[in-house]
């Protein structure tokens, strides 16, 4: 079973946000990045398929914001192998990025593709469908789980309303992992300095990018500032009273 899992850098949420001058985009010169969190659960799902039942698996990531480190972290973890794509930003839209990570992929032989379901700085959450239609595989999004059933693979599937599903599906398969079976592995420090000197990271060039679909960002902006909030005290006759009187003079 040869498996391969693209992951990104996103920028760190518990970080002061700034939009940069073009008023189009983050200022990233000083932000802090990690892993995407759903990428994690996919290489996390990954490496439980790997170790129940054998096979490889492989990370593959766009160059970018300290993407070296979380490769090589993914290497600590179990994964077999690393995979740069080079020659394309990592922040253009999903659509310039599912058809970089095609065009390396389709060359790796994938039985399983596990993508996050979205990230934190997604437009549209649609990495996996689109990955999926440029590697021409069927593709099943917000998984939670995967077992192996003979030549065939058994997803488990969340739909709303905590009603869940499961599928039997034949691979090769484009999968959007929203959560793995386990806690994401936490791999310590000097284990990722280990796996960068003994994993060696392949560089290949992303290709023929060009798309005829996608979006762009007019304008970022931080959100306006509210009313103030009004904290009503008292009996609950008498906040009753004040909450009637408020809404009379809205109305």
């Amino acid at each position: 079973m040869n498996i391969i899992v693209p992951i990104k850098q996103v920028p760190d949420l518990v970080e002061e946000l700034e939009i940069d001058s073009s008023g189009k985009d983050l200022d990233r010169e000083w932000l802090k990045f990690k892993v995407n969190e759903y990428d994690d659960h996919a290489l996390e799902e990954a490496l439980l398929l790997k170790e129940e039942f054998g096979g490889t698996v492989t990370a593959i990531a766009l160059d970018g914001n300290d993407i070296d480190k979380a490769l090589y972290a993914a290497a600590a973890k179990g994964a077999d192998k690393v995979v740069k794509v080079t020659g394309l930003d990592a922040h253009v839209s999903n659509h310039q990025a599912a058809r970089a990570l095609a065009n390396v992929i389709q060359g790796m032989g994938a039985d399983l593709v596990f993508t996050g379901v979205q990230s934190v700085e997604d437009r549209d959450g649609q990495l996996g469908v689109l990955l999926a239609h440029y590697l021409n595989m069927p593709h099943i999004s917000v998984v939670t789980g995967v077992t192996v059933a003979g030549s065939n693979v058994v997803v488990k599937k969340e739909y709303s309303g905590g009603i869940y599903a499961e599928f039997e599906a034949a691979t090769p398969i484009v999968l959007g992992i929203q959560a793995a079976r386990e806690t994401p592995r936490y791999v310590p420090v000097a284990k990722v300095r280990r796996a960068m000197s003994s994993t060696e990271m392949e560089e290949v060039s992303a290709g023929d990018v060009s798309v005829s679909a996608g979006s762009s960002v007019s304008r970022m902006f931080k959100p306006v500032s509210g009313g103030k909030a009004e904290m009503l005290s008292g009996s609950a006759e008498d906040v009753a009273g004040k909450l009637v009187e408020i809404i009379k003079s809205k109305s």
